[in-house]
């Protein structure tokens, strides 16, 4: 229980809250909204997945939960679906939290791609399977795309300004207990 309580835990908790609703507020905001124009990433995705992949005990499921669904209903996207894709996602990686401490840069990046093109996938599906009209998919896929290169920039911004790092093997926590 003293986990729930601890202070670190909490200030990234907030920190995240506050970069979600500083990028949804960007999103929503009418820049560059021309037609035909190329989508751009999903940062809150990469960001989701940056810090899942660095520190899964910093996002708790509720948070994520809370964050992504919020997101689905100010983005007046089918309520639930995004979340559920968002959440099946970051549990396969933290599910591997002790193989992906050992996954380089690299395969990594591939590893995240393709979870997004799963998650892409997956919701052109569903919205295949209950007949509802959708975007072309060459500008989901340009969004997709987008993500993927715009991941390194996030895992670097939160190395380099936030000091959000994968735990070394054999790293343990205040109490002692194995990272």
């Amino acid at each position: 229980m003293m986990d729930f309580w601890r202070a670190a835990h909490w200030g990234y908790r907030a920190l995240f809250l506050a970069l979600a609703l500083l990028l949804l507020f960007v999103r929503l905001l009418p820049l560059g909204g021309a037609a035909g124009a190329l989508p751009g990433p999903d940062l809150l995705l990469c960001l989701i997945m940056a810090w899942v992949m660095r520190r899964p005990d910093y996002l708790p499921l509720w948070l994520i939960v809370v964050v992504v669904l919020a997101e689905d209903l100010i983005l007046l996207r089918p309520p639930g679906l995004w979340t559920a894709l968002v959440v099946l996602a970051t549990e396969f990686i933290r599910s591997r939290a002790a193989l992906t401490r050992e996954l380089n840069f690299v395969v990594e990046w591939l590893l995240v791609t393709g979870l997004m093109v799963g998650m892409l996938l997956a919701y052109r599906l569903v919205f295949l399977l209950a007949l509802l009209p959708q975007p072309p998919f060459g500008y989901a896929a340009v969004q997709v795309l987008w993500s993927a290169l715009a991941y390194p920039l996030i895992v670097g911004a939160s190395r380099l300004v936030l000091d959000l790092r994968k735990p070394a093997t054999g790293e343990t926590d205040d109490y002692g207990r194995r990272l």
